[in-house]
């Protein structure tokens, strides 16, 4: 059965689109974070992330020179300071001190995190990708950091219904929390 499909144009509709929170420090080393949506993961082997960045944004200027960024997932309780962080410009404004959020020094790359979110992803820039209007900058995760408290049972690996990661409609500009589960991956696909 085909279905009636309607052309939109070349647009950037990927739906849903993550909501990470990149943090950098500055030239004196002051921390800041900036909301971006365009990027995820990239590569397994080494582990890598993407972000793609517009050169206009404080943030750009902060991974050329540090080499380094953390990616920051929030979770659904943290929606006002997500969207601040991608309102304001941190050459402007300090962002952390606007909403009492607290930059941590990362152990083993030269960027902040942000330490009441929920999980951290640790990255040493590994490539920088020249596409346009925006740059995309693959780190090499370096480590990954998880709140106990959004941990699964056996404490491996993080639940996203605990975690509650918020995500983005680009067109519409909304956010949005993750649904139900609805099945195994790789298992339910299989033929019986």
């Amino acid at each position: 059965m085909e279905s009636l499909k309607k052309s939109l144009g070349a647009k950037v509709l990927f739906y849903p689109a993550p909501v990470m929170i990149v943090g950098t420090y500055d030239r004196e080393g002051r921390p800041n974070v900036m909301t971006a949506a365009w990027g995820g993961v990239c590569c397994s082997a080494p582990p890598a992330i993407a972000v793609s960045l517009r050169k206009a944004t404080y943030s750009y200027g902060n991974v050329v020179e540090r080499k380094a960024f953390t990616i920051n997932i929030p979770g659904e309780r943290n929606i006002k300071e997500a969207d601040y962080f991608g309102m304001v410009s941190g050459k402007n404004e300090d962002k952390f001190k606007a909403t009492g959020l607290t930059p941590v020094k990362s152990s083993v790359v030269d960027a902040p995190y942000v330490g009441e979110f929920p999980l951290v992803i640790e990255c040493r820039l590994l490539q920088t990708v020249e596409i346009g209007l925006h740059t995309q900058f693959i780190g090499e995760i370096m480590d990954v950091k998880a709140d106990v408290s959004v941990m699964t049972e056996d404490g491996m690996t993080p639940d996203i219904e605990k975690l509650r990661p918020l995500v983005f409609t680009p067109e519409s500009r909304l956010y949005y929390g993750v649904g139900r589960q609805l099945g195994k991956a790789f298992s339910i696909g299989k033929r019986s």
